[in-house]
């Protein structure tokens, strides 16, 4: 038998001001990027929406991810002015409409998928002169300082609940008090390393927590699926999707989603 409860949670005023300036730049970006041609506007559509799911997943995810973007277009901007071109004319970004785009994450692996979302989240933008573009790294520039106080505040509502779980639920322990084991589904390799340490100073055990990803070797999977299985010690694997792929976790019937994928099919798949 299934049972499935959604764990509800409100935002702290500071990730809820960090959330409404996120979406105000994402809504902007989306109307600059209405103008463009049907690939260009995908692929930006695309980084936009990856944005704001990581905007969800935790406040490292949205954090990494506004530095890496401004870093890359300000890398960008240097290269349009000391090489006097266009901005159309830097770079090989490969361009798709949203059609390619849902085609592509219903099949692909999720390592290619991962590798894609951080290709064009870092580099896909709607900025078609220099000024525009200039404009938008000053506004990722205020994002990125705002989600560092939120990062570093350290009130993260969402841990907070998942935290409450593994210390206070019932059902994470069995008939003889011991802990079960657990799976916890991210969509995102920054929110997995931080719940990884986040984790691991709340029980005090890192050794018990193991993490499976698409930059995990297939071989270094094998280990993390045979420890998280046979080892009493283990207690808790965080994983991607990756871990969906040809790897048998049938050892643990307690999972949180700590995000939600793309494809319904995904998240079937973990159960």
């Amino acid at each position: 038998e299934r049972r499935a409860y959604s764990v509800n949670y409100k935002l702290s005023d500071q990730e809820a001001a960090l959330y409404a300036k996120v979406t105000d730049y994402v809504r902007e970006e989306m109307n600059r990027a209405d103008r463009l041609g049907d690939k260009r506007k995908g692929t930006v559509g695309f980084a936009l929406t990856i944005l704001q799911r990581r905007l969800a997943s935790s406040p490292e995810a949205i954090y990494q991810s506004l530095k890496r973007r401004r870093g890359r277009l300000a890398r960008r901007l240097e290269e349009v002015k000391i090489q006097n071109r266009g901005l159309s004319e830097l770079g090989n970004l490969k361009e798709m409409t949203a059609e390619e785009i849902d085609d592509l994450l219903d099949d692909a692996p999720d390592s290619e998928i991962e590798e894609l979302e951080n290709e064009v989240v870092d580099e896909a933008t709607a900025a078609q002169t220099i000024q525009e573009l200039q404009t938008e790294i000053m506004s990722l520039d205020k994002l990125e300082s705002l989600a560092r106080t939120v990062r570093q505040a350290g009130e993260d509502r969402k841990w907070n609940e998942l935290s409450k779980l593994l210390q206070e639920t019932p059902e994470m322990r069995d008939a003889e008090g011991h802990f079960r084991k657990l799976i916890i589904f991210t969509e995102h390799r920054d929110t997995l390393n931080y719940l990884h340490d986040r984790i691991a100073q709340l029980i005090g055990k890192p050794d018990a927590v193991v993490v499976i990803h698409g930059g995990v070797k297939r071989e270094d999977r094998r280990k993390a699926q045979e420890l998280f299985t046979q080892d009493k010690d283990v207690r808790i694997l965080l994983a991607t999707d990756a871990a969906g792929e040809g790897v048998n976790l049938q050892r643990a019937n307690l999972m949180v989603n700590y995000d939600l994928p793309w494809n319904p099919n995904r998240l079937e798949q973990r159960f």
